[in-house]
């Protein structure tokens, strides 16, 4: 165990997910994990860990696995992006999910403390990118006013631990937008999404795939601080 104290525990699919957190945090430390990123940190004199491996339930399911094996964990948040289905929501819109609904279960979680303004429901837990305006439709359907893919992964894990259970998402595409680029067929086997196929997605339709591209990079950048903000003003 590298703390003694009980940790915070963010488990995202992606390293770039953590940015705007990042920027909040005072003796970052890499860690030599089996994971695809992993840092050690503190905010507001708490230690915390920062842990991803990729997207999906099952990388998420492996990223805790290892961190919990190393620290001692006093409370795990699940963070990331996320899909808007509420045609409310906008992005950079930060997402605290209330439930998580996963297959036909739906989990309760536990909310933080906040001044800041955030939107807050159900949040559906899949694994697969929601691809379509009418695939969004029909999650909609379901209760849900969100989307994402690593959340049941992590809350399995995390109910057999009892321990107490966070997810804070933030908005990177809005519920009347759909994808140009085919994202579910550029993720690999493992489930991590591949950067070539994501470029050949692109270059198969240029004139849409491209700028798209760009799109997504811009937004994850403001998203990313957003959420970073606020995790960082949040009492656990």
């Amino acid at each position: 165990m590298i703390a003694a104290e009980a940790c915070l525990l963010l488990v995202a699919a992606e390293a770039r997910e953590f940015a705007g957190l990042l920027s909040h945090c005072r003796g970052i430390r890499k860690l030599d994990w089996p994971v695809q990123f992993a840092r050690q940190g503190e905010m507001r004199e708490r230690p915390m860990v920062m842990v991803s491996n990729g997207a999906g339930p099952a990388n998420a399911a492996t990223a805790l696995e290892v961190a919990r094996d190393r620290v001692a964990a006093g409370a795990v948040v699940s963070t990331g992006f996320c899909g808007a289905l509420d045609p409310e929501y906008r992005i950079g819109d930060v997402f605290v999910a209330a439930s998580l609904l996963m297959d036909s279960e739906t989990v309760q979680i536990d909310l933080p403390e906040c001044d800041r303004t955030f939107r807050q429901g159900t949040l559906l837990s899949v694994d697969r990118v929601a691809q379509t305006v009418e695939e969004k439709r029909a999650l909609l359907d379901r209760g849900a006013s969100a989307v994402e893919m690593e959340a049941a992964g992590v809350a399995r894990l995390v109910r057999q631990w009892e321990l107490p259970l966070f997810c804070i998402r933030v908005v990177t595409d809005r519920a009347g937008e759909g994808f140009a680029l085919d994202l579910n067929s550029a993720r690999l086997p493992d489930g991590r999404f591949s950067t070539r196929r994501i470029l050949a997605s692109a270059i198969r339709r240029p004139a849409a795939g491209i700028p798209e591209l760009f799109r997504l990079y811009r937004r994850s950048r403001i998203a990313a601080q957003s959420l970073g903000d606020f995790i960082a003003d949040c009492r656990f």
